[in-house]
């Protein structure tokens, strides 16, 4: 195999590969053993509290941090090497960024041509869609303005990997809305996207499979449907006991629990909040398991 070719898992490419992972900023192991696989064309979700590193994960995948221990396979190649065949497939879009004291319509002319497949027609789609003005500077704008011309800029720049953290930061509620359709009409089978996010419930019926980050390890990396086909949540009025409930959580009402999907279960979905919950709480090592 070509060191540049993509390993193939059930019929669809590895787009991203990382094995045994270990990265400190200090004495103290941010990443340990950390193992992740993300493959071609979905959106995954990258959930984890504050200070899990999911920044700092993003980074790496995108060349900007170096591992001290393990291997980091993205589109095949390491990402350590900053080759411009690698950095010319990946858009990323930070938290926090700055931006020069030019119009966007200079930004574009600048910073087009670095990505091969960039399509400047549907970038001036996405700039009207969330109405954008070409011949404003970039530093007059406010940050959700910013952020509208970046992610139309990435949408646009039809990479095979979109890494966007916490890209509805600074937006308003219909900005939100156009978000989720823009990204998901722009999604096709060969691209993929990493989303990092705090704000679940904007992106709860977008991201999907969901990557969990806890304690210096990938914890979870599941798809919710196969969460929902194996588990329910039902409401109860009675407090249930701790030992016999693999999670419980006071709602208004009474307490909601779930249990083991069998033929006659009724219940409801888990939503994205619950299950960042559960998949936690399981993993400080309490009976049971989300699997």
């Amino acid at each position: 195999m070509q060191e540049n070719a993509l390993a193939v898992q059930d019929g669809q490419e590895v787009v991203v590969h990382m094995q045994d992972i270990g990265f400190s900023y200090t004495e103290n192991r941010l990443f340990n053993h950390l193992d992740l696989e993300i493959r071609r064309g979905n959106i995954y979700g990258l959930l984890g509290k504050n200070g899990a590193g999911k920044t700092t994960l993003l980074k790496i995948l995108s060349g900007q941090l170096f591992i001290e221990e393990g291997e980091t396979k993205v589109l095949g190649e390491n990402p350590q090497k900053r080759s411009p065949s690698l950095l010319s497939e990946i858009f990323y879009l930070p938290e926090e960024f700055p931006l020069p004291k030019m119009k966007a319509s200079e930004y574009l002319a600048m910073r087009s041509p670095f990505y091969p497949r960039f399509d400047h027609g549907m970038f001036a789609q996405y700039c009207r869609e969330f109405d954008i003005d070409l011949n404003q500077r970039l530093d007059q704008m406010s940050l959700g303005q910013k952020k509208k011309v970046l992610l139309s800029f990435g949408l646009a720049s039809n990479t095979a990997l979109l890494i966007l953290d916490e890209p509805t930061n600074g937006l308003d509620i219909p900005s939100k809305k156009q978000f989720r359709q823009t990204v998901a009409s722009a999604m096709t089978e060969q691209r993929t996207f990493i989303i990092s996010t705090h704000q679940v419930r904007d992106m709860e019926n977008l991201i999907d499979p969901i990557i969990i980050l806890h304690d210096g390890k990938v914890i979870f990396n599941d798809t919710v449907e196969s969460v929902n086909e194996k588990y329910v949540l039902t409401l109860t009025t009675e407090q249930p006991k701790a030992d016999e409930v693999m999670y419980t959580e006071k709602v208004l009402g009474g307490w909601m629990v779930l249990s083991e999907r069998t033929d006659d279960s009724e219940g409801k979905p888990l939503d994205l909040e619950t299950l960042f919950n559960v998949i936690i709480e399981q993993s400080k090592g309490s009976a049971g398991g989300v699997r």
